[in-house]
């Protein structure tokens, strides 16, 4: 009778009896899949939340029930996110880090120690109450409420069944810890205390170490496309920030200390020798921010342009794009334009692969990232459209085309390469990301015998040769105006 196989689990070469094989066929997967370019990781500080930890988020009010309201520390994680999403940016990676100082809220209820789920001052904030459901049943409700981080019941007939409830549940803001002895249950309530943040981390602990996978580390593998460290204005995590952006495939932003001088900030970024498209260094003119909750906050102009870029589709430049919610720099004061940068200033910036924000910018009285540059001092790789560009392609391409590693190498294996390729630069063309000039397709890719001869085959290689063209950025527009009366004016086909 038929046999009915699932492809690739049946030998067609040892087929021991006569008979009909259907072999199942599954769809051969010859797309390339998008990667995301929006994740923005920032490393901050918070009054709640794990230490260390990733946690993926899509707002503010999100952050907030994650990591506890805002403070008035540069760095908070809830400031942070705020600023960016006022740019535009709305998916976030955050790890929140602490000087290790930090202490829980607790207090005691009966002879039962309620513990904050985390550190932070936010959980002081945790009201607990126990009560009982009826004197029929004998059930008792533990609650638990916080003004930004929710509320929660648990039920059970002792103290032993509510401290399993809360420990079954991963999103609980309590520990529930019982003294050795069988504790009698009491009703009442309790608000936690000597919740405390300790003191903002030096920049180092946001750094944190590799091997530990502590603070920037604790984003590896997560497919951030940009990073940054809020609040941080030390020059002395840019290498290692450098580092990490060459090695993940994500952009890091960096700002230079509070009122940092021009001069400071050649002199920084040349003794660091920081040269690279992996790393965005803006200058340290930070800015005012009018929070909705703290008032006037001097923020890192770090949070501003990856707010902005994570926005932005991978093709394009931070350059010119108009920022919102500044109400004032170090440098400017509050009045935008009473002490903005000269050119001859903005050219020491820019010539030394270092971005600055400012107001005004090319098109108007708006503040905007004014350079839309990397650190490097190369032409054809100092844009971010090119860091952004080049880590999506490798990212998208690494994230698929491992499906071919194993695959037999004929004909067919080149074809189906060269069509998963080409199918997804194709689509980046008709999406706006890749664009044709001058009438010629801004890709190529060849995959066959010609770049994989038989000698190379034989030990197992296989190679595909991708040219990608990316679409400049207008950076300086020139307007040859000649004007008078007696000017003698010409027309060609397109000027009228």
């Amino acid at each position: 009778m038929p046999q009915l196989i699932q492809s690739g689990a049946l030998n067609t070469a040892a087929l021991p009896v006569p008979d009909l094989y259907i072999q199942i066929a599954q769809p051969e997967t010859l797309l390339v899949s998008s990667s995301t370019t929006s994740l923005l990781g920032i490393i901050g500080t918070a009054s709640w939340g794990p230490v260390d930890v990733p946690s993926v988020i899509g707002s503010v009010g999100q952050c907030r029930e994650v990591f506890g309201g805002k403070r008035a520390w540069g760095s908070n994680l809830s400031v942070a996110v705020d600023v960016a999403v006022h740019q535009g940016a709305s998916q976030f990676c955050l790890v929140r880090v602490t000087d290790d100082t930090d202490s829980a809220a607790q207090a005691m209820l009966g002879a039962v120690r309620i513990r904050a789920r985390y550190t932070g001052s936010a959980g002081n904030g945790l009201k607990i109450s126990l009560t009982k459901q009826s004197y029929r049943d004998g059930i008792f409700i533990l609650s638990i409420a916080h003004e930004d981080l929710g509320s929660t019941t648990y039920s059970g007939v002792d103290w032993a069944d509510l401290q399993k409830a809360v420990s079954r549940d991963v999103r609980a803001l309590v520990l529930v810890e019982m003294p050795d002895d069988t504790v009698a249950v009491e009703t009442g309530s309790v608000q936690l205390a000597g919740g405390t943040d300790g003191a903002e981390p030096l920049a180092a602990r946001f750094v944190g170490v590799s091997e530990s996978k502590t603070g920037l580390y604790a984003l590896t593998s997560q497919g951030c496309s940009l990073a940054t460290l809020a609040g941080v204005g030390d020059t002395l995590p840019m290498a290692a920030m450098l580092a990490f952006g060459q090695s993940e495939g994500v952009y890091m932003i960096a700002a230079g200390p509070r009122g940092e001088t021009l001069a400071q900030a050649v002199q920084s970024k040349t003794a660091l020798g920081l040269w690279s498209h992996a790393l965005k260094y803006m200058h340290g003119d930070w800015l005012w921010w009018n929070d909705d909750t703290l008032g006037l906050q001097l923020v890192s102009p770090a949070l501003f342009a990856a707010g902005k870029l994570a926005a932005l589709s991978p093709e394009q430049s931070g350059l010119n794009k108009p920022l919102t919610g500044i109400v004032g720099s170090q440098k400017n004061g509050f009045e935008a334009t009473r002490f903005g940068y000269s050119m001859a200033e903005l050219a020491l910036l820019v010539e030394n692969g270092i971005d600055v924000i400012c107001n005004p910018s090319p098109g108007g009285t708006y503040w905007a990232i004014r350079a839309g540059h990397n650190t490097s001092l190369n032409s054809a790789i100092q844009s971010d459209a090119y860091t952004r560009l080049t880590n999506y392609l490798a990212r998208a391409l690494e994230g698929t085309m491992g499906q071919y590693v194993g695959s037999v190498i004929n004909d067919t294996l080149f074809g189906n390469i060269r069509a998963s390729i080409l199918g997804f630069l194709s689509n980046l063309l008709s999406q706006g990301i890749l664009g044709v000039t001058g009438g010629v397709l801004p890709y190529a890719v060849l995959c066959d015998s010609s770049n994989n001869p038989i000698e190379r085959i034989a030990t197992g290689y296989v190679q595909a040769d991708v040219q990608v063209r990316y679409q400049g950025i207008n950076e300086k527009f020139i307007i040859n105006l000649q004007g008078g009366a007696s000017v003698s004016v010409s027309t060609v086909s397109g000027s009228v």
